[in-house]
């Protein structure tokens, strides 16, 4: 197969060429200067970072000045959870923070430094379809919490968390609730207005802004307390000289991701459901995970029992297919990812797991040429595995 096929948009998006152009001007001497600088130059930049604000603000249903922008989404989720713990210390001791298990790591590592600090971190369970106990959650509620940590989509697997059920008994109880959003913005209706949600992490390089910049839409300033120290550039709770290229080019980026979303997801969601119609007829025990809940368009997580995953990775690889695994090695073993273990799947079917992420960008004629190779591919990993296992 001569034509390379992207189907691993969850990880990372290119950046798309409206983003750039917005960018140019930032990279050259048209507008390059400091924003902090009162000279024209700097107000250039600024001006650069204000309209940003208001791109993001619009799309997201938010206000210019709850908008603050960070490296990605891994700090504005450390931002999020040892913030918010930073900002209880008065009323709440020790800090308490509560995580659902399958998490993205950002959230889970965050709530473990909680921890380091002298404070607690609950992990709360979820079931098989992804959605936190509300057990689990009302118990951690009642025991304080400074906030309350749940993705929207889960980067894994797809699967949409009822994070209005969820934010809604925080503000009974009077706890902060951040949601990560990096896999919602642009993929599914998101409008930070429309339930109370404190904290609502984003990302560029999901959604064709460039990698290394992100932001988290903060509703309340006095929930969350600086993790970074400097000057006062962002109301002092990201200080640090702001990465204007980038956060132009994510301003564009979430503006045309949300003007697109109703477009995007009938195309992607398309594309995603013939995918594993197919895949299902042609792959013997092939099974998709969270086929029966709530999932995100973009997002396929199949299961193919018998294969190794990292095999089959470098296989598609060589056919020119771009897929993901959903377990990572560690000291030479294979580990299953802690959302499926979280989820309760047996260990053999997590390590079998592997990822398909759709774009706007991808075909009915990409879908074909993936089904073309995949069955020979499953045939040829199943083999060798079965070989080694002798």
């Amino acid at each position: 197969m001569s034509t390379a096929v992207y189907l691993d948009n969850a990880a990372t998006t290119p950046v798309r060429p409206e983003v750039l152009e917005a960018m140019m001007p930032y990279l050259t001497d048209e507008a390059f200067g400091n924003p902090s600088s009162a000279h024209r130059f700097g107000q250039r930049a600024q001006a650069g970072i204000d309209r940003a604000k208001r791109q993001i603000a619009d799309a997201l249903h938010a206000e210019p000045g709850q908008v603050i922008f960070t490296s990605g989404g891994t700090e504005a989720d450390n931002l999020a959870v040892i913030g918010a713990a930073l900002a209880a210390q008065s009323r709440l001791s020790p800090m308490r923070v509560a995580v659902g298990a399958a998490e993205h790591k950002a959230v889970i590592a965050a709530a473990k430094t909680v921890e380091k600090m002298g404070g607690e971190a609950f992990f709360l369970p979820v079931d098989a379809r992804c959605q936190m106990d509300i057990a689990a959650v009302d118990e951690a509620l009642e025991r304080g919490l400074a906030v309350l940590s749940a993705m929207w989509v889960n980067n894994e697997v797809g699967i949409i968390q009822d994070v209005r059920s969820l934010a809604e008994r925080c503000q009974d109880a009077g706890v902060s609730f951040h949601t990560d959003a990096v896999q919602a913005v642009g993929k599914v209706s998101c409008r930070f207005d429309d339930f109370p949600c404190t904290l609502l992490a984003i990302s560029g390089h999901k959604i064709g802004a460039p990698k290394g910049v992100g932001a988290l839409i903060v509703r309340d300033r006095n929930a969350v307390e600086a993790i970074i120290h400097g000057g006062s550039q962002q109301f002092g709770i990201r200080p640090g000289t702001e990465n204007v290229s980038g956060i132009v080019g994510l301003g564009r980026a979430v503006e045309l991701a949300v003007g697109e979303v109703d477009e995007t997801a009938s195309k992607v969601g398309a594309l995603r459901d013939d995918f594993e119609r197919r895949l299902l007829e042609a792959i013997p025990n092939a099974t998709v995970i969270g086929a029966d809940a709530n999932r995100a368009p973009h997002v396929s997580a199949v299961a193919i029992p018998g294969i190794d995953s990292e095999a089959f990775l470098m296989h598609c690889d060589l056919a020119g297919v771009a897929c993901s695994a959903g377990s990572a090695c560690s000291t030479g073993l294979p580990e299953p990812s802690h959302v499926l273990t979280a989820m309760g799947l047996p260990r053999e079917i997590a390590l079998s797991m592997v990822r398909f992420s759709f774009s706007k960008q991808n075909t009915p004629e990409d879908v074909d040429r993936v089904m073309e190779i995949l069955p020979d591919i499953v045939k040829k990993v199943r083999s060798l595995s079965e070989t080694l296992a002798r």
